[in-house]
C-alpha cells in the first residue's frame, strides 16, 4: 500500500460503502467522517424558499413513491451491477467511523487538522464550506454522478436520457472547490444503459464506472502531487440539475420512454 495518509469524508449510503472498500483494497484509509442525514424538515424548507412549494412537494412524492418503488423492482439488477463489477456495499464497521452532525462543523476542522491527511476523499456529503477546504492542504477530490459542467447538481445520468445526451450519460472524478461540482475535472467516463435498467440503477452504473478512475487518481495524486494531475476541460455548458417531480416522472416516462 501507499504511504499517504487519506480520509474519507461522507455520508452514509451504498455508495460510500463501495467507495470505501474499493480503497481499502489498495490503500490505507486512516480515517472516516461520516456526515448525519441532516434535518430533513431544514432542507424542506430550504428547498421551498429556493424553488418553490409546489416543486418540492412533487419532489417529495417521487422520492417516496416512485424512487422506493423503482428500487424494489431493480433489486436484482442492482445486485447483478454489483457482482459484475466486483463492488462490495458491505457497511464500514461502525468502531472505524467518526459520525458528525455537519461536515461544516468546528469538530471537523479541527479533526483534520489533527490528522493531517494528504488527501480526502469526499462522497455524498452536503456542500462543503471554505473553511473546510482551506483548514488543512489536502488534497479534495469528489465522486459526482453526473458528466460536469453540464450535468451538476443530482441525478446526472437521468437527464442526460431525457435530453437524448448518451455521450454526456456518466461519472466525473473532479477536485472540490467551493461551488456544486463546479471544482476542475481529473476523469470522466460513459455509462451504458439497458433494458433492465432505470433511475434507481444508474447510480450503481455510474459508480462502478467511477471506482477505476478513483482508485487511478488517488494513485496519481501518490506519484505526484494534486498540482500535477492533468485535468479535463470539455467546454460543456454549465446547468445545475435538481430532483425530478412525480408529474415530470411520468411525463417522461409515457412521452420519452426513460425509465
Amino acid at each position: 500500500m501507499i504511504n499517504k495518509k487519506i480520509v474519507l469524508l461522507c455520508q452514509d449510503c451504498d455508495s460510500t460503502n463501495i467507495v470505501y472498500n474499493a480503497l481499502t483494497s489498495k490503500f490505507n484509509i486512516e480515517y472516516v467522517i461520516c456526515e448525519n442525514a441532516p434535518s430533513r424538515r431544514l432542507l424542506i424548507k430550504r428547498r421551498c424558499q429556493k424553488l418553490g412549494v409546489f416543486r418540492v412537494i412533487g419532489q417529495l412524492f417521487f422520492q417516496v413513491i416512485i424512487q422506493k418503488l423503482l428500487k424494489y423492482a431493480a433489486s436484482d439488477r442492482i445486485e447483478e451491477i454489483l457482482r459484475i463489477n466486483n463492488l462490495n456495499k458491505q457497511p464500514i464497521e461502525k468502531i472505524k467511523v467518526d459520525f458528525v452532525n455537519s461536515v461544516n462543523s468546528e469538530h471537523v476542522i479541527k479533526l483534520l487538522q489533527k490528522i493531517k491527511p494528504d488527501i480526502i476523499i469526499v462522497n455524498g456529503t452536503r456542500i462543503i464550506n471554505e473553511s473546510i477546504l482551506t483548514c488543512v492542504s489536502s488534497v479534495f477530490i469528489n465522486t459526482h454522478m453526473g458528466i460536469t459542467p453540464k450535468y451538476r447538481g443530482v441525478h446526472g445520468a437521468y437527464w442526460a436520457l431525457i435530453n437524448k445526451d448518451k455521450n454526456n450519460c456518466g461519472v466525473t472524478i473532479h477536485f472540490v472547490d467551493k461551488g456544486i461540482d463546479t471544482g476542475n475535472i481529473i476523469a470522466q467516463s460513459t455509462i451504458e444503459i439497458t433494458e433492465l435498467d432505470n433511475f434507481a440503477t444508474y447510480p450503481y452504473l455510474q459508480i462502478s464506472k467511477a471506482i477505476p478512475l478513483l482508485l487511478a487518481t488517488i494513485k496519481g495524486i501518490c506519484c505526484n502531487s494534486g498540482d500535477k494531475i492533468a485535468v479535463i476541460n470539455n467546454n460543456l455548458e454549465s446547468i445545475l440539475w435538481y430532483h425530478p417531480t412525480i408529474w415530470e416522472y411520468c411525463y417522461f416516462r409515457i412521452y420519452k420512454g426513460i425509465k
